[in-house]
């Protein structure tokens, strides 16, 4: 019985995983937008929030235990300049998943992973493609200019 282990496996070996979430959250960082299997996407979320919780706290010693996690000193300083201090006002919810259409090959479902207040997608992604994105401001103010 699986009781009390959460760990999604992923078919790989505990370093193996440890290294490709690392890699998945550092790309995210610098890219803003993922699109990765849905697995990974669920499995790499939790990696990336509490990253993004060390950065909103912004020590020395968070910072030194990013690097450890994410071995890219280059992504974490983009985490604590830009994409912690942009989250300071939540409590949690950093990231959000758009599911896609299935892959032909071996038919796993697709993902898009991304950050909640970096840009939005207006319409329903399709063909793996999102439609439109566009600033949190402006997003407000088409909104506001729709209700009128």
């Amino acid at each position: 019985m699986r009781h009390l282990k959460r760990t999604a496996k992923l078919g790989r070996t505990g370093q193996h995983r440890n290294a490709m979430l690392a890699n998945l959250v550092c790309s995210l960082i610098k890219h803003k937008r993922v699109t990765t299997s849905l697995a990974k996407a669920k499995a790499a979320r939790s990696v990336a929030e509490k990253m993004v919780t060390l950065g909103k706290s912004g020590t020395l010693h968070d910072r030194r235990l990013a690097v450890a996690r994410l071995h890219q000193e280059d992504a974490v300083k983009i985490l604590f300049n830009e994409i912690a201090p942009a989250q300071k006002e939540r409590r949690g919810g950093y990231t959000r998943i758009y599911r896609l259409n299935q892959r032909q090959g071996d038919s796993s479902q697709k993902a898009i992973l991304e950050w909640v207040d970096f840009g939005t997608v207006t319409e329903t992604p399709a063909e793996g493609k999102p439609a439109k994105e566009t600033k949190p401001a402006e997003a407000k103010e088409a909104k506001a200019e729709a209700s009128k």
